[in-house]
């Protein structure tokens, strides 16, 4: 049997898994799973992923849940270019100090604008000014640690070539782009490397990827959104509460 992704390109780390399916070939089935209609949330959906999280990846009776792990896997499983994932051990050291470091540092940090602006008001709510600018500056350092620590005066985060770790980054720091805070304003090291991803990756499959997100956010612009399901709330409300 064939690979199968489960996947909503709303979401960050799904757009990286299935940017690295795409541009490198790998033939998979997309199982689009709606987290705004609470899909994720339905019996049938646990059964793949018990945490009721997307991105999962499916290849035959073996399930992989985590946009890092499912992208590694992808990398030594099938005939993908080594510079994504370079077979020696300092480079995959590399790699996964970059990993661990975004899970703490990027993830999560940098999706708030869509909950401030877009999910939290369709819920009735309205996040604290204070954790919005409080979000925003924690974006800034963060950006500076990317620049300073990873990015420096290379091509990529890696070095030449581009890696997984592109990938995940730039995918985090486009969301707050989309949904109208530009992340990359007054950083023209960040807005080059962005320049050189996005043309490695190519426009046709960059617009593709992205289009289910601008789509949601046009949809809230003309207030088309149909409203959440009740079934989402209690997650959605979870989310909200741990904007720092």
């Amino acid at each position: 049997m064939g690979l199968e992704l489960y996947l909503d390109l709303l979401s960050q780390p799904c757009r990286a898994v299935y940017l690295f399916a795409k541009k490198t070939g790998i033939p998979f089935q997309l199982h689009t799973v709606n987290l705004f209609k609470g899909q994720h949330l339905t019996e049938e959906f646990s059964q793949v992923n018990s945490l009721q999280k997307v991105p999962v990846l499916k290849d035959g009776d073996f399930f992989l849940s985590e946009s890092s792990a499912i992208l590694i896997y992808l990398s030594c499983r099938c005939q993908v270019g080594d510079h994504w994932y370079p077979p020696d051990l300092q480079s995959h050291a590399r790699i996964h100090e970059y990993l661990g470091w975004h899970a703490d540092n990027i993830r999560g940090t940098f999706g708030v604008t869509l909950w401030a602006r877009i999910i939290a008001p369709l819920m009735g709510l309205q996040i604290p000014e204070e954790e919005v600018e409080r979000n925003k500056t924690g974006m800034s350092q963060a950006l500076q640690q990317l620049e300073d620590k990873f990015l420096r005066d290379k091509a990529f985060l890696m070095g030449q070539e581009m890696t997984l770790a592109d990938l995940m980054s730039l995918e985090e720091l486009m969301q707050p782009v989309i949904f109208g805070y530009d992340v990359f304003e007054g950083r023209p090291r960040l807005a080059a490397w962005r320049e050189r991803v996005e043309a490695f990756l190519g426009a046709e499959l960059w617009q593709e990827t992205h289009a289910p997100a601008l789509n949601f956010l046009d949809q809230w612009t003309k207030n088309t959104l149909l409203m959440l399901r009740p079934e989402s709330y209690p997650s959605f409300l979870l989310r909200i509460a741990r904007i720092p």
